[in-house]
């Protein structure tokens, strides 16, 4: 039996991921992927996310150790609740006896990290004792994933040196002096809960100054095509609303007619704005300028009605 690492249930959590893994089982989104969509803002992202159901993949209500840096990254979870010390003791030991494990519950996580990884851990909202990274800790991250980043849900200590540790950001609720106390981890890259949001090991997190998005990993390639077209698009209406070409109600529609579409395809192929995007095939966008009956749809997605 092992405690913390179960590799084969994580899989059977992600069946819609069909890519690399992890040894670990946590779902691999590609650095290709990752890149693609860091260029991205928070509600590109989010939107489609929202309208294919997933309501509930961001949160807000979060203080950030550097507001001008965006972050994005592979999730690594953690739970952690009060301290009972039964239980407290029996998973400490198994942990330190079967598992080989050092040191206190949330340095195992962090030891178990690699480049690209984001720690998300739910410390319930405690900030007093409920202090998941300080300055070593965060710096040991920094160590382990190279890129650095961290979403906690409770506290932290040692603001003035982690603001010191290059490269590194983090989202958390408050700050305290004490250490970390009287909590113990009772799951490890399982569900997490981190405020309105739920994050899934694996999950790409994308940190900006507005907040966080947990993306689910099987989505992430469909979601970034969806964004990129959206930004493409707002490229375009902005240009044609700055010249008085279309009305905003014509531009703010999720399909244009033909006349529109035509106009945006020769921009697409010949603006200097849009030479990063001329992957994007926008076939189904032009076939629907003759199928005007089709209404519930998101840039190439069909969509359920939103409840």
């Amino acid at each position: 039996m092992n405690l913390y690492d179960h590799p084969d249930l994580l899989i059977e959590l992600t069946p819609e991921w069909t890519g690399e893994r992890y040894p670990d089982g946590r779902p691999k989104v590609s650095d290709s992927l990752l890149q693609r969509l860091s260029h991205l803002k928070l509600e590109e992202v989010y939107m489609p996310l929202y309208a294919m159901g997933y309501k509930y993949q961001f949160e807000g209500d979060m203080k950030i150790v550097h507001p001008g840096k965006k972050m994005i990254g592979r999730a690594v979870t953690a739970i952690m609740v009060p301290t009972r010390p039964d239980i407290h003791r029996t998973m400490l030991e198994y942990g330190r006896n079967q598992e080989h494990r050092k040191g206190f519950f949330n340095q195992w996580v962090i030891e178990s990290m690699v480049e690209g990884d984001i720690l998300v851990a739910d410390m319930f909202d405690r900030i007093y004792g409920g202090t998941y990274v300080g300055g070593n800790l965060s710096t040991a991250i920094m160590a382990h994933t190279k890129t650095g980043g961290a979403v906690i849900w409770g506290g932290i200590r040692d603001l003035e040196q982690i603001v010191g540790v290059e490269g590194f950001q983090c989202y958390y609720r408050g700050v305290h002096p004490t250490p970390v106390g009287d909590v113990m981890m009772t799951g490890m890259n399982m569900p997490t809960r981190i405020g309105q949001a739920i994050c899934m090991p694996g999950d790409v997190v994308i940190g900006t100054i507005e907040g966080i998005v947990f993306l689910p990993a099987h989505l992430a390639e469909t979601v970034a095509q969806i964004a990129e077209k959206t930004r493409v698009k707002d490229m375009f209406g902005f240009e044609r609303l700055a010249t008085k070409t279309y009305e905003s109600s014509e531009i703010d529609q999720t399909w244009w007619d033909r006349r529109m579409m035509e106009d945006f395809i020769e921009w697409f192929h010949t603006s200097e704005k849009a030479k990063d995007f001329q992957y994007l095939d926008w076939s189904e966008e032009m076939a629907h300028c003759d199928d005007p009956q089709t209404t519930r749809r998101l840039d190439g997605i069909y969509l359920e009605k939103l409840v």
